[in-house]
């Protein structure tokens, strides 16, 4: 499958300006793999005090980037998924290795690793212009609505 505009995003992810950190999905294969992107802008909120002068991109907002990603994955795999919400179970391995600063288009990319009793397991990646600046292991689970 292609990927699919801001649109389809907002039906699937319940999140919201300014938490809302996808902004298109450029591929996605249900059950494997999807990309995403996130243009990063200076008139981005916490970068007001995320640092005055030299503004970066918060690790903790770069962790949600991704799980938002791995959300949309479970979303367009998961056949019920409608009125359900997928939450945050854990993260793991989680390493920063370059800034993310205002002007940078990110790179999503979550890979379904495991699926057992509705415990989600994703590798996910965030790159700017091919570079790795952020990865982890994220676990989420669904909850009713």
């Amino acid at each position: 499958m292609s990927g699919f505009d801001i649109g389809r995003v907002l039906e699937r992810l319940p999140h919201r300006y300014p938490f809302l950190l996808v902004d298109r999905v450029l591929e996605c294969e249900p059950g494997h793999r999807l990309v995403a992107a996130k243009n990063v802008t200076v008139n981005e909120p916490f970068f007001q005090g995320h640092f005055p002068g030299r503004p970066v991109m918060p690790g903790v907002l770069l962790i949600e980037a991704m799980a938002q990603a791995t959300c949309l994955l479970a979303l367009e795999t998961e056949e019920s998924g409608e009125d359900q919400v997928y939450l945050l179970a854990g993260v793991d391995k989680a390493r920063f290795k370059k800034p993310v600063m205002p002007g940078d288009v990110l790179q999503l990319e979550a890979r379904l690793l495991k699926r057992r009793r509705g415990i989600w397991l994703f590798e996910a990646e965030a790159k700017v212009e091919e570079a790795t600046v952020a990865g982890a292991e994220i676990m989420c689970t669904a909850r009713p609505l």
